[in-house]
């Protein structure tokens, strides 16, 4: 062979993208910020080929903008966009829990139950790592028993954008409390039978944009706009 094999340049690839994610995660390179992508390939000890790789697969999902002949800079997240990612996100989570409402049954609501109360240890214990991750498990329950996996991938980039981006250290208790309290009913909902009206609750209430503005805009230090 005369050079890499294409499975070691894709997992190259995957080991950059990871990289410069985490980064974001942490606050290391925060919106607005330029890629410097000489010293990037330098400080890994990589060619530019797989970072490049890298940034296009992070533009397509919105994370960073490549300016042809004049860098890649991280993008902002502006309070328009996260009015489109709510809208979305609603939209799609209440379709995947409809699609999955024949074959949601008493094993998987009980696991819901289990999360949302894993999710009010959490923050008994203010521990917000451990609240995001079980947020993510419990509307996950569903997502993954609709069974379509361009809803699944679609919802884990704007979950990614709209939390790690990067995610903050802090977080607003009376959001999260007000959040487990909003899985609660609409568990209850579930449990009901009641799947067009749980289905709507979390389109119409938890991924509300208008519902949840106050806390948005506190939570991401934005300027209310006309949105």
């Amino acid at each position: 062979m005369t050079g890499p094999s294409l499975l070691n340049l894709l997992s190259l690839k995957d080991q950059v993208y990871d990289y410069l994610r985490e980064r974001m995660k942490k606050g290391e390179l925060r919106p607005g910020a330029a890629i410097n992508t000489d010293e990037t390939s330098e400080r890994l000890g990589i060619s530019k080929t797989p970072l490049r790789d890298a940034l296009i697969r992070l533009e397509v999902e919105g994370f960073v903008t490549i300016l042809p002949r004049r860098g890649v800079i991280v993008n902002r997240l502006s309070l328009a966009e996260i009015k489109d990612f709510y809208q979305i996100i609603g939209a799609l989570e209440s379709t995947a829990l409809l699609s999955a409402a024949p074959r949601m049954g008493v094993r998987e609501v009980e696991r819901m139950k289990r999360l949302n109360g894993r999710m009010r240890d959490a923050l008994a214990k203010d521990n917000f790592e451990l609240y995001y991750n079980h947020n993510l498990a419990m509307h996950n329950v569903y997502i993954d028993v609709c069974g379509n996996g361009t809803i699944r991938s679609t919802l884990d980039t704007l979950k990614k954008r709209l939390y790690d981006f990067p995610r903050s250290p802090d977080f607003i208790k009376e959001w999260e409390e007000r959040s487990t309290e909003e899985h609660q009913t609409f568990i209850q909902l579930l449990s009901d039978g009641r799947f067009d009206e749980a289905a709507l609750y979390m389109r119409d209430v938890h991924w509300s944009f208008e519902v949840q503005k106050p806390f948005l805009v506190k939570y991401y230090s934005i300027e209310e706009d006309h949105v």
